[in-house]
């Protein structure tokens, strides 16, 4: 390993790159570790770093365990004037053992001029096609497609995909489920140490695998749950643990400890309203809830401000107060790690009213609530809380399994 990251610094310098391969470097011996023998590993990237990346994992898994490099093709984005058109990344594909691992192929779709050569029919209605290759007849079904070579037509996710989610590196549930079901056994574990916005999850749980995923970000893990209770309905809560997530003030107060802009991202988002993604320029706005002000498509605004601090005085009420009439919001919601002090509580009365325009029905303009109340289950009154990223269409409830999330 250390030569091999010698080697890494005399083509790289030390630059970005060379940064990127030190982090990846450790994460892949465990991974290598933690692998069954009958597992692979399959690592998706650009292919500005997958050659190096090729050579980290030829050190950790073997030469003789590298099975692919798979180029995921896709017709996605526009064309170049000045290169030809990027279209592709790469799939490292590698097995803890190859004489051991568990691989099915992968079918997909004949292209279609080549559909016209099926021209015989059985007694079932299928079409099928008879290949001779040295002296004997082979039988090829239309509707059973071709198995998949080491390039792959998947699209990747547009403006307008029904699944997409608004993360900004998501990938297809198929391109997911094709690794999946390649590599794995119906209840089977799959693991994604870096799960972004949970499409390996999704796709565990259509192809009935077991599954853990880990994040090291809250926002992350919070998509992933509501992406899975949007998709499968409320019941699946009782298919998987959250880790690593605060269940009481300690915990809350733990989170904070170690990144106080964790905290806020998931104090935000226990009110459903979606939590800034960035900490830089929040002109004291920590999140969005959003809801709907007519019966069509127009959208009102509740702007949500977080204090991890011990005690909160009533300026950050009339701050608050400010934000909201100077971004023309509708409502504002002040979260607190402590309880809330007679002064805040008496600048929250003092912040007038909204009316919902759909019903008429009167809600506090501002509203606080403490870290403590939010565990409790309480939460600030409101119109009907839009929920944040997801547009996903429903899938059929999954199987009652036992599953991890974790950051």
């Amino acid at each position: 390993m250390a030569d091999a990251l010698a080697a890494f610094r005399m083509l790289l310098g030390e630059n970005d790159a060379m940064a990127y391969l030190v982090n990846m470097a450790p994460r892949l011996v465990e991974l290598h570790r933690v692998l069954k023998s009958t597992g692979s590993l399959y690592l998706h990237c650009d292919p500005t770093m997958s050659h190096y990346l090729k050579i980290l994992l030829d050190a950790i898994f073997g030469v003789k365990n590298f099975i692919n490099e798979i180029s995921w093709h896709y017709n996605t984005g526009g064309a170049s004037k000045k290169t030809f058109s990027r279209k592709h990344d790469i799939i490292l594909f590698y097995a803890k053992s190859d004489e051991s691992r568990i691989f099915f192929p992968q079918h997909e779709p004949f292209r279609e001029d080549k559909t016209d050569h099926f021209n015989f029919t059985d007694e079932d209605g299928r079409k099928y096609r008879i290949r001779t290759i040295n002296n004997k007849d082979y039988k090829y079904y239309l509707d059973e497609g071709r198995i998949c070579h080491d390039v792959w037509e998947i699209d990747a996710l547009n403006a307008y995909a029904t699944e997409r989610l608004g993360y900004p590196t998501q990938k297809p549930v198929a391109l997911l489920e094709r690794v999946i079901q390649a590599s794995s056994e119906e209840g089977g574990v799959v693991l994604d140490p870096f799960c972004g916005c949970g499409t390996t999850v999704d796709a565990a749980i259509r192809t009935k695998r077991r599954w853990i995923g880990i994040d090291i970000t809250y926002i992350a893990v919070d998509l992933i749950n509501k992406r899975l209770r949007h998709t499968y309905g409320e019941s699946i809560l009782k298919q998987y643990d959250i880790v690593g997530i605060p269940a009481d003030l300690e915990g809350a107060k733990a989170l904070f400890g170690r990144s106080p802009f964790d905290f806020e991202r998931w104090a935000v988002s226990l009110i459903n309203a979606q939590p800034n993604e960035k900490q830089v320029g929040d002109k004291g706005v920590d999140g969005v809830g959003r809801f709907l002000v007519d019966t069509k498509s127009k959208v009102g605004r509740m702007l949500v401000s977080v204090k991890g601090g011990k005690t909160v005085g009533p300026q950050a009420v009339r701050d608050l107060i400010g934000t909201v009439d100077t971004q023309k919001a509708e409502m504002g919601v002040l979260l607190l790690m402590g309880e809330p002090t007679r002064g805040v509580l008496d600048a929250v009365a003092h912040a007038g009213s909204y009316t919902w325009p759909i019903n008429g029905q009167r809600f506090p303009r501002v509203q606080v609530l403490s870290v403590a109340q939010l565990i409790d289950g309480q939460r600030p009154q409101t119109p009907s809380l839009l929920l944040p990223y997801i547009q996903a269409a429903r899938a059929v409830p999954p199987p009652a399994e036992q599953f991890t999330l974790e950051i």
